[in-house]
């Protein structure tokens, strides 16, 4: 598996990050030594980095795979919605106490939208880079699924971002692939590490994953790129198409029949919670019940813990 360092910040990781997202409650739900036994398999591998989140609930994962390997020096990146000092504080100590670790690699603030949203968590911010000074952390970002946010990267002087970026364009909220791939690039060349999101735009586009992966990996701005994995299969077919940029035959059979969607469970009670949390517009309440549009869905199944009936899953 091939190295890289982020932007400039001097941590290498391999080309091929693993996302957790996909093995946790919000998706897959695999008991926590299944899912550690998928990424032990990856860190064995030659993958050095995965990204996570506190929303994700994946950290019993990561610190099992570590335990399974007996590599504790994995690169790991968490994100945060955390907006006060005091938010911000909680979220990194329950990183560093679930993952038995002193320090984080990378810590994010989620979902950020632009530089006002910045600005609006500018304790949490101030606190991470506090963090950084002490070591805690040893870079500063955030998760975009706006060209906004990634434009201002550099502003807010950045470590590493984590923008979502596919050959489609699927999920990009505010512009085109072409705004973002600048964006991105942009803060590249002022030294910020990038690494990319739903390059399979969240599994929809499974059916030309090739495409798919040929794009992200001709950028030369994209210093790595996360992908959701959750069997053993998978980590196989991605990490053969990382080195040698094809996909075996048996790698092709398996995406051909890998499918993923959100499903909304018949007790859904239509509370609306989900079609406020969706970014994408892919929820509403019709009839008093929630429904997806499904070519507008990303599949992030950021939705499901705002369900206060737990309805909504990604399967």
């Amino acid at each position: 598996m091939k190295n890289t360092t982020l932007g400039k910040t001097r941590i290498k990781v391999s080309r091929l990050c693993f996302g957790t997202l996909t093995l946790g409650p919000l998706q897959a739900g695999l008991p926590v030594e299944t899912g550690a036994k998928v990424m032990a398999r990856a860190i064995e591998s030659g993958i050095n980095f995965c990204d996570t989140a506190q929303l994700y609930e994946t950290y019993p994962y990561i610190k099992r795979a570590m335990e399974l390997t007996r590599k504790y020096d994995l690169v790991i990146a968490s994100k945060t919605y955390a907006y006060s000092r005091k938010l911000a504080e909680s979220a990194v100590e329950e990183a560093r106490q679930a993952l038995n670790r002193d320090y984080i690699d990378i810590f994010l603030l989620h979902e950020q939208e632009s530089a006002l949203t910045l600005d609006g968590h500018r304790e949490a911010l101030e606190y991470l880079y506090e963090c950084r000074q002490k070591g805690i952390i040893k870079a500063v970002g955030a998760s975009m699924h706006h060209v906004a946010a990634a434009e201002a990267a550099a502003e807010k002087e950045l470590d590493v971002i984590h923008p979502l970026l596919n050959v489609n364009g699927l999920g990009i909220v505010d512009g085109t692939r072409a705004e973002m791939e600048s964006a991105v690039k942009t803060a590249h060349e002022a030294g910020t590490g990038t690494y990319a999101m739903k390059a399979l735009g969240g599994g929809n586009l499974f059916k030309q994953a090739d495409k798919c992966l040929e794009y992200i990996l001709s950028l030369d701005f994209i210093d790595s790129v996360a992908i959701g994995m959750q069997s053993a299969e998978e980590v196989d077919t991605n990490i053969g198409f990382f080195e040698t940029g094809v996909f075996s035959e048996e790698s092709q059979k398996i995406l051909a029949k890998k499918t993923r969607r959100l499903h909304i469970e018949s007790w859904c009670e239509g509370c609306g919670e989900c079609a406020v949390k969706c970014g994408q517009n892919a929820i509403s309440v019709k009839k008093g019940r929630a429904v997806c549009v499904h070519e507008r869905c990303i599949l992030c199944g950021y939705c499901s813990p705002a369900c206060p009936s737990w309805a909504i899953k990604v399967v």
